[in-house]
């Protein structure tokens, strides 16, 4: 029987990010840039799921999602 394998990974709510930069000092991966000044995007391919980001976000728009591995 295969293996259904997830992982975390970040997700911004950028519609409701006010660019503050927390996840960024936060993120141990530099995965989260700030975008035009605006909102928050997350680099998939670096991000490794800790979830500092989201525990630091003052507006609570970063959630962990489940992802396949």
């Amino acid at each position: 029987m295969p293996s259904h394998t997830t992982r975390r990974k970040a997700s911004v709510n950028q519609a409701l990010c006010v660019a503050c930069g927390c996840c960024v000092k936060v993120c141990p991966r530099s995965a989260i840039e700030i975008i035009r000044g605006v909102m928050a995007q997350v680099n998939q391919h670096a991000c490794v799921g800790c979830g500092k980001c989201a525990a630091e976000c003052p507006a609570s728009v970063i959630a962990m999602q489940e992802v396949p591995a």
